[in-house]
């Protein structure tokens, strides 16, 4: 069974399940051009995407050309070791309010469009941890909402910093980390949340919760998050008595197509070997390309509406107690996921019309 939901750019079908080998074969294969006569803010919205997602790669590019000329190669030296013994990423990063005001994130914001809804004001004086479901294939959402302005963040939410927690092994990147880190990217590390959370009031961090295995999940009209195991998040947000904040992005899944892989197959055991021991996803994903609308690796152009929900609050350690009872965790984990469903429920026939299963909480 197909539903089917007109954009502006062409006829989008979702399907039950993502895309398996036998159904490309299966696939009709024609080229849907984008038309000459887009207009010029269109086309701002598609050159800030395609900036954004080639930034790793191009910085990179540009360090290597470093070593290729000998005057630049003792800088090169220098900045390598200076990434090596660098703790930025796992004491707050480095935070530029100027460069997360850049108009690239507002137009990147406007590209889906982006838009946010709040259920409640979030108090200054208090810390927050802010749990963002679903992860998607490249979590568009959570990088506007949390390390930039696109979606204006501190008009939403006046006197909260956040942060918001990658893997450790993007800050290896040279050039590129520099941008993450004045952008408010942290290292996910225990040390560096706690760090983060340490900082003062209003500090605040996000997490895109189900990670690597939840993006391998990421289809079309769905939504399945990898939650229930989930429990470091919890444990720190009592440890640092910071009120947890679920938020839930309706179209985050929507964005790119993903095939569908065997487990047991080769792709599958290369999947599973980067996400153990590299903790990243290796998802075949696409969506559009720069001058058509039917493949390529620009997201699809369609909306995603991200909901804040109501802070959660966590009990109180008792004196002595070093880490939280296993009871007061499950407690806090049930009152999140409630929270949560509640969300997905009020807002579903709103915003997820065309979903072809309801929330799903799969691990």
């Amino acid at each position: 069974m197909t539903t089917t939901t007109h954009t502006t750019e062409k006829t989008t079908t979702f399907t039950t399940d993502c895309i398996s080998d036998s159904m490309v074969k299966q696939k009709r294969v024609y080229y849907n051009a984008a038309p000459l006569n887009i207009p010029w803010k269109r086309r701002r919205q598609m050159l800030s995407i395609i900036i954004w997602l080639s930034m790793s790669l191009s910085m990179a590019a540009l360090f290597l050309t470093y070593w290729t000329h000998p005057v630049m190669f003792p800088l090169a030296i220098i900045y390598m070791s200076w990434i090596l013994l660098d703790r930025a990423p796992e004491t707050g990063g480095r935070r530029i309010q100027w460069v997360r005001e850049w108009s690239l994130w507002t137009f990147i914001a406007e590209y889906f469009p982006i838009k946010v809804i709040k259920e409640q004001d979030l108090d200054p004086k208090n810390n927050y941890l802010f749990g963002y479901h679903p992860h998607g294939i490249l979590a568009f959402g959570a990088v506007s909402l949390f390390v930039t302005e696109g979606s204006g963040f501190s008009k939403l939410f006046p006197g909260i910093i956040p942060r918001l927690m990658t893997l450790s092994t993007n800050f290896r990147i040279p050039f590129y980390r520099e941008l993450l880190l004045s952008m408010g990217f942290c290292s996910a590390s225990r040390s560096s949340c706690e760090s983060a959370l340490k900082s003062g009031p209003g500090q605040s961090i996000a997490i895109v919760i189900g990670g690597a295995e939840e993006a391998l999940t990421s289809c079309p009209g769905t939504n399945k998050l990898v939650l229930k195991r989930r429990l470091g998040f919890i444990r720190l947000a009592i440890r640092q008595q910071a009120s947890l904040v679920p938020v839930f992005s309706f179209g985050e899944s929507n964005l790119y197509d993903q095939y569908s892989v065997a487990k047991g197959s080769t792709i599958g055991r290369i999947q599973s070997f980067m996400k153990k021991w590299f903790g990243i996803s290796a998802p075949l994903f696409y969506g559009r390309g720069i001058f058509n609308y039917d493949f390529g690796l620009i997201p699809y152009r369609r909306p995603v509406v991200i909901i804040v929900g109501k802070p959660i609050s966590v009990p109180k350690m008792e004196e002595g107690q070093i880490e939280p009872s296993k009871e007061q965790i499950l407690d806090v984990q049930a009152q999140y996921i409630k929270e949560l469903t509640a969300i997905y429920d009020n807002y579903k026939d709103i915003y997820a019309k065309d979903r072809q299963q309801d929330l799903q909480i799969i691990a």
